[in-house]
């Protein structure tokens, strides 16, 4: 995603009150997807979305970052967030997570466990009776698992 688009948008997610957790840009010409992934200590309701599109939307508007069409979409990061960068990681330390890498780290490339540490752009993620280090660029994808208790 592009430094200077989320430059752009962080302020103004910051100014309504909330945190600019992810975004992303999916597929391409028409049927190009912005998704921005907001969230807030209280939680977002439908309202924190619409609030958030109305002014990404304008201004975008105005500023007219691209020359294609796009679809924005705004909603929550969801129990089963994104986990993308390094205070990602950091903030959900002894939670569950299911990592992708891109190239395979010691013969795997999914992994599934708790996170243990994270220092600087490496996270120490504990796999049944193996801790492994894994480096936040070479992820493909990173999500928190949601643990249900009966």
């Amino acid at each position: 995603m592009s430094q200077r688009l989320l430059n752009l948008l962080e302020p103004v997610v910051t100014d309504l009150g909330y945190e600019l957790w992810h975004l992303e840009s999916v597929g391409a010409g028409r049927s190009s997807v912005l998704r921005l992934y907001i969230d807030s200590p209280e939680g977002i309701a439908l309202e924190d979305c619409e609030k958030v599109s109305r002014e990404v939307s304008a201004l975008l508007d105005v500023e007219d970052t691209s020359s294609s069409q796009y679809q924005l979409e705004v909603s929550s990061p969801g129990m089963d967030r994104p986990l993308v960068t390094a205070d990602h990681f950091q903030r959900f330390i002894g939670e569950r997570a299911r990592i992708n890498m891109f190239a395979p780290v010691a013969g795997q490339r999914k992994f599934r466990g708790t996170i243990l540490a994270v220092n600087g752009d490496m996270v120490d993620l504990g796999c049944d009776d193996q801790t492994y280090s894994l480096a936040t660029g070479d992820m493909a994808k990173a999500r928190l698992e949601p643990v249900f208790e009966e």
